[in-house]
C-alpha cells in the first residue's frame, strides 16, 4: 500500500496494533552516503521472518514503503534493514532522518520466500535495493556450505558496499544497463558453467532488468527455479 489517507493509516495502526509493533531505533550506520543500515528493537515475538520477507514502514502521514529485512532475531526483538537513499523521495528522506532513540511502527513481515535450503546453488541478481536481501542470505548459505554468487549493478559510490557488508563471491557492474541487455546478461559466467545449471535465481531490483534476465534464463533452459520480485520501476512510485 504505497499511499493511504492519513486518517485510515491512523485507524489501521490503532485497530491492529499487534500487527504494527512499536520499534525503537537502536543503531544506524551509513555504509556510504547513499546506503544506510538501520536496526530496530521491539516486541516481534511470534512473527515469522523468512529470507526475502519485507516489512511495511510509514514514511509520511500518507505514504508507506516496503523494506526487505536484512537480519532478524525474534528472541532479542531485533530487526535490521539496509536502505538505498536515492534522491528526495519520501522513503529516502524519512530513512535519512532516522536517528537512534526514535520510535516507529513496522508491519508484520510478509512476502515470498527467496531461499530454499535444499538447493545448493543460488544466484542473486539486483542493485542497491537488493543489498538487504543479499545480506540476508549470508548466514544461511554459510551454515549449509552452499554456493552463492551475487551479481550487483551499483552506482560507483556504492561499489564497495558488498565487500563492506561481508558478502563473498560477488561481482559488481557499473549501472549502465548491463542487466537490461540480453547479450550482456548471457555473457555472465554462471550461464556457461555446468555447476550453476540447477541454481535458484533470485531476481530483485529494477523491473526491466528482471524481465531481461528472465528471458535469458528461458532461452538457456536453466533447470532451477526463478524467484523474481521487482522493487522499483522507472516512472512508478511506491512499487
Amino acid at each position: 500500500m504505497p499511499k493511504v489517507a492519513k486518517w485510515l493509516g491512523n485507524t489501521l495502526e490503532g485497530l491492529f496494533a499487534s500487527k504494527f509493533p512499536l520499534m525503537t531505533v537502536i543503531n544506524t550506520e551509513y555504509i556510504t552516503p547513499f546506503v544506510k543500515k538501520i536496526c530496530f528493537q521491539g516486541d516481534v515475538s511470534g512473527m515469522d521472518f523468512q529470507i526475502g520477507y519485507a516489512i511495511i514502514i510509514r514514511v509520511s502521514d500518507t505514504e508507506y514503503r516496503n523494506y526487505t529485512v536484512s537480519y532478524s532475531d525474534t528472541e532479542k526483538g531485533v530487526v535490521e534493514i539496509i536502505v538505498h537513499l536515492h534522491g528526495e523521495a519520501p522513503g529516502s528522506r524519512f530513512m535519512h532522518a532516522l536517528t537512534t532513540g526514535e520510535q516507529i511502527r513496522i508491519s508484520a513481515p510478509r512476502g515470498m520466500k527467496q531461499y530454499n535450503p535444499s538447493v545448493r546453488q543460488h544466484v542473486i541478481i539486483g542493485d542497491e535495493t537488493s543489498l538487504g536481501l543479499a545480506y540476508s542470505f549470508l548466514d544461511a548459505v554459510k551454515y549449509k556450505q552452499h554456493d552463492c554468487h551475487f551479481y550487483l549493478e551499483l552506482d560507483k559510490e556504492n561499489s564497495a558496499v558488498p565487500g563492506l557488508l561481508g558478502l563473498d563471491n560477488y561481482t559488481v557492474f557499473p549501472k549502465n544497463g548491463t542487466f537490461q541487455n540480453e547479450s550482456s546478461v548471457a555473457s555472465l559466467p554462471v550461464f556457461h558453467l555446468d555447476m550453476w545449471q540447477d541454481s535458484n535465481f533470485v531476481l530483485t531490483g529494477n523491473a526491466r532488468s528482471i524481465q531481461t534476465v528472465k528471458r535469458v534464463l528461458k532461452q538457456k533452459n536453466f533447470r532451477g527455479r526463478v524467484l523474481a520480485k521487482a522493487y522499483w520501476m522507472e516512472g512508478k512510485v511506491g512499487l
